[in-house]
């Protein structure tokens, strides 16, 4: 028997999944601390405790609710960690958590899907703004653009932009609200956002039908991270488009990233 408790939603349902006595528990740490000091979760007779999404934990700013819960934790049980990347603050976490690990390391996706065309426009910082823009309000009435960013503050920059000029748009970070996540993507799902602009890590599950269009604001700096984000469009056999905007600091960041894909970017003029 399994329960799923997470936050932002009442949690009348969860407290009666749970007196049915779980074996596995998946819950987000924020309520899981909340049901822990109202008395519905103890932790005594836990075996195993699994960590999925590390990165992406502290990207939310949830790792200060995990060290409490690992405080809470039996001394004798089973660990499984897992992350995406591995920045010193996580391989610091990992260390108050794991006792002598073994280490699984997974090869990354390399390789984009060829129904994805892929274009790049070399522009100025400052010219990524107004180009945006355009090419936004180029696009068909009913489509969808995804855009990335590389910082959070980015992606909210971004947004005020679109909005000055009536682009309907939203953003999905992590110092956003499980809510104002959760009512962004239905929004940009049920066609009522024209534009998604996301980070990464918040943007990591994200499952959208024919998505017609993702744009790279920012080009990432790890390469597998472009093939993560472009591979949302040009799914289930519909084409799809992929737009970078790269500027002087970010031509490196391209070299590597055709140096992964094995695939030429083409160059579009602004």
């Amino acid at each position: 028997r399994h329960a799923v408790i997470f936050g932002g939603v009442s949690q009348h349902n969860q407290v009666n999944q749970l007196k049915s006595h779980v074996d596995i528990l998946i819950a987000t740490p924020g309520r899981l601390l909340d049901l822990i000091q109202q008395g519905f979760v103890k932790l005594s007779d836990l075996e195993i405790f699994v960590l999925d999404e590390a990165d992406r934990m502290l990207d939310m700013g949830f790792i200060h609710d995990i060290k409490k819960i690992i405080k809470l934790l039996p001394q004798k049980r089973q660990n499984l960690f897992f992350s995406a990347t591995m920045p010193k603050e996580i391989i610091g976490l990992a260390n108050t958590i794991l006792t002598d690990p073994k280490m699984v390391e997974v090869t990354p996706i390399a390789s984009t899907s060829d129904l994805i065309e892929q274009h790049i426009y070399h522009v100025d910082a400052d010219e990524k703004k107004n180009l945006l823009i355009e090419l936004v309000k180029a696009q068909p009435t009913e489509a969808r653009v995804l855009v990335f960013t590389r910082t959070k503050h980015g992606a909210d920059k971004v947004v005020k932009f679109l909005q000055k000029v009536q682009i309907k748009s939203a953003a999905i970070h992590g110092n956003k609200s499980q809510n104002a996540r959760q009512n962004a993507l239905n929004d940009f799902k049920n066609n009522n956002l024209k534009v998604l602009v996301a980070t990464d890590i918040a943007a990591r599950g994200i499952d959208i039908d024919d998505l017609e269009m993702v744009l790279n604001y920012e080009i990432p700096n790890i390469p597998e991270t472009y093939v993560h984000r472009i591979g949302r469009t040009g799914r289930a056999g519909v084409k799809g488009v992929a737009i970078s905007f790269c500027d002087q600091t970010e031509k490196n960041y391209v070299k590597l990233i055709q140096k992964l894909t094995k695939k030429d970017l083409i160059v579009k003029k602004a």
